[in-house]
């Protein structure tokens, strides 16, 4: 049994009691509906939930994957027909609320829905600029993460991806990814990230946790047969740069040191480490990285997470650091797919250009 279905069957109890109190008090608002039938509707939701993704893990299907995301609108619904609904019944113990004000309220949330689910369809370029001393000619590298390709973000995601990626081909020199080329909701194929092949420009990768959930092995396998570069704990040189993929631990995996990380540092090269996760920046350029590359946030993906990320980590964007008196730097992207539900409210899905650049 996989991570992603012991996380979902874990928590889908919690899911399921949520539903029903949430329907409960949302028919309320209409009258009310029986019990029994709440009890049912539950059960079908739960059943929704939890059904595709045994048949996923063998053999993804488009019927299979179809009910992934209705199920994935439901409960990105939920979430704010809860908000809503706690607003309603909040307002309501002090004030008389029109039941056209109600009824326009509960509309927002398919509106949200709506926009969301066609943002989140939308890939973004961004461009940041770097400066540095170690540079002799202009590098520009597209910095891009958390893919997420699964049963709800399939083989549309990544054929959208080469497209875009060949778009940037004649202006960009190379494509770095940051992790979570797979999310793990479906079993990965040999053939799966086949379109990258025809990216005109060197493509690099290094695992995040999401692509040990359908087998580490598998996300490779399909990498090499796209022409993917894989950087597993490992690195290479592009030009004026010195790229290091250090590869995701979960505790168990085999982890590479600091003294490795310091003896990988060319003092006369621009130094990039590539980390799913936006951690450690400081000690990393304290080694003489002088970028790192991370995703993992999704930037938040949906209000209010977006503030509350921005608000304890380093959530998106790019961050400038004098650390050992050189200038470091850290970009975090909020990645091209998106987390179980395919939905963006506050943030992009994105590809970011990084320019980098001679400091004058």
């Amino acid at each position: 049994m996989s991570f992603r279905i012991r996380r979902v069957l874990m928590s889908t109890p919690l899911i399921a009691i949520f539903e029903f109190f949430l329907m409960k008090y949302l028919f309320l608002l209409f009258g009310g509906l029986n019990d029994l039938y709440l009890l049912l509707l539950t059960v079908l939701f739960v059943l929704l939930n939890t059904v595709p993704m045994f048949f996923e893990e063998k053999k993804s299907r488009f019927i299979t994957r179809a009910l992934d995301e209705i199920s994935g609108f439901w409960i990105w619904m939920s979430l704010f027909f809860f908000f809503d609904i706690l607003f309603i019944y909040i307002i309501g113990t002090f004030i008389e609320i029109p039941f056209y004000i109600i009824v326009a309220l509960l509309l927002l949330v398919p509106i949200i829905t709506i926009y969301s689910y066609w943002h989140a369809h939308r890939i973004i370029i961004h461009e940041k600029t770097i400066e540095l001393d170690k540079i002799n000619q202009d590098i520009n590298i597209v910095h891009l993460s958390d893919v997420h390709f699964g049963a709800i973000r399939h083989k549309k995601i990544i054929l959208d991806l080469r497209d875009k990626l060949n778009e940037l081909s004649t202006t960009c020199d190379l494509a770095i990814i940051s992790g979570d080329f797979a999310d793990g909701s479906c079993v990965v194929e040999a053939d799966d990230f086949l379109p990258l092949k025809d990216v005109n420009i060197p493509i690099v990768f290094t695992a995040g946790n999401h692509d040990f959930y359908p087998g580490i092995e598998n996300v490779y396998k399909a990498c090499r047969k796209a022409g993917i570069i894989i950087l597993d704990n490992e690195g290479m040189e592009f030009n004026d740069l010195n790229i290091f993929g250090l590869t995701y631990s979960f505790g168990e995996i085999e982890t590479v040191s600091l003294d490795d990380l310091k003896s990988f540092i060319k003092e006369y090269k621009v130094n990039i480490i590539n980390f799913h996760v936006p951690q450690n920046w400081e000690v990393f350029s304290s080694l003489g990285f002088d970028i790192q590359l991370s995703g993992h946030t999704h930037g938040g993906q949906f209000y209010p997470v977006v503030w509350i990320g921005n608000l304890i980590m380093y959530n998106m964007g790019l961050f400038k650091k004098s650390i050992g008196g050189k200038d470091r730097y850290l970009h975090v992207t909020t990645g091209v797919g998106s987390m179980d539900y395919p939905f963006r409210w506050g943030t992009d899905s994105e590809l970011v250009i990084l320019k980098l650049r001679k400091k004058n």
